[in-house]
Parts: C-alpha cells; sequence; structure tokens
C-alpha cells in the first residue's frame, strides 16, 4: 500500500502531519498541490468521498481574496472548478492510504491508522 501525503509545503497543518509520519516512520510520498497540480477526476473523487464542503477550505487566504460573486451561492461544480484553478482553496493535507481518504491532520486519528 502506497501512502500519499497531498497538500502545500508551506502550509503549517501540512509540516505538522508530515513531521508526524517522519517521526513514526511511515513511508509516504508527497504531492505538493501548487507544484503538481490536481487532476479533475480525482478532485472529483474525493469530493464523492469527502463531500465538496468539507474539501472546500474557506479558512484561508485564497477563499478571503475571492470575490463576492465567486463565494456567494457557491455549489459542487463551482468549488471544484475554484479548487482546480486554485489548489489552495482544498483542505489539506489529504491523506491517501489507498483504500480510504482522511482530511486535515489530527494525531490521535493517524496513530488509529498507523500505529
Amino acid at each position: 500500500m502506497t501512502t500519499t501525503l497531498y497538500g502545500i509545503t508551506h502550509c503549517d497543518t501540512v509540516r505538522k502531519a508530515r513531521r508526524w509520519l517522519d517521526e513514526h516512520g511511515v513511508a509516504y510520498d508527497f504531492h505538493d498541490f501548487r507544484r503538481d497540480g490536481i487532476d479533475r477526476q480525482q478532485l472529483g473523487a474525493w469530493s464523492d468521498e469527502l463531500g465538496w464542503e468539507a474539501l472546500l477550505n474557506r479558512r484561508g487566504t485564497t477563499w478571503r481574496k475571492l470575490s463576492d460573486v465567486q463565494r456567494d451561492g457557491i455549489d459542487a461544480a463551482r468549488a471544484l472548478a475554484l479548487m482546480l484553478e486554485q489548489p489552495a482553496l482544498i483542505k489539506r493535507p489529504v491523506l491517501d492510504i489507498g483504500g480510504r481518504r482522511v482530511l486535515g491532520f489530527d494525531p490521535r486519528e493517524y496513530a488509529t491508522l498507523f500505529d
């Protein structure tokens, strides 16, 4: 099973997740949304599994910089289009452990997955 951590290199939460994985000897690949991008099919699958509302990062500066027109009345199709255009709008990290994806970082949850 290949474990992949998706996120943005300079995100504090991603750094915490990477540190946790390193300290617990978990082998993983890191995929940087900004550098490596994300394709529509994969993002759509995540949306189906996790829900687009959970996947859309409404707390970050990228969301706050969007116009009111872009934010108001957002639906799944518009959210996915925005996340593809601006990957920083994807909540992070996304941990892919093969048959399951985990959104965000919670050390207790990671411990149940790997320890």
